[in-house]
């Protein structure tokens, strides 16, 4: 038997309410605070997952949707 290494990736969403005068100041507000841990995603819901085996190299997949 050989060992794989298997990747999985997930893209989790959450939502959340900013008060601002305008979008651009509402996305400069969420990136503020969600760099002081003020806005967590988690757990969230999981919109899109993928798979891949990583290792060993000759046997690699690409990205797949599952």
């Amino acid at each position: 038997m050989k060992k794989y290494t298997i990747a999985i990736e997930e893209t989790v969403v959450d939502q959340f309410e900013i008060e601002a005068n305008d979008f651009i100041e509402a996305i400069d507000i969420a990136k503020e605070k969600y760099r002081k841990g003020e806005l967590v995603v988690s757990p969230g819901e999981v919109q899109f997952r993928q798979i891949a085996v990583i290792s060993p190299s000759c046997d690699c997949t690409e990205w797949s949707e599952f």
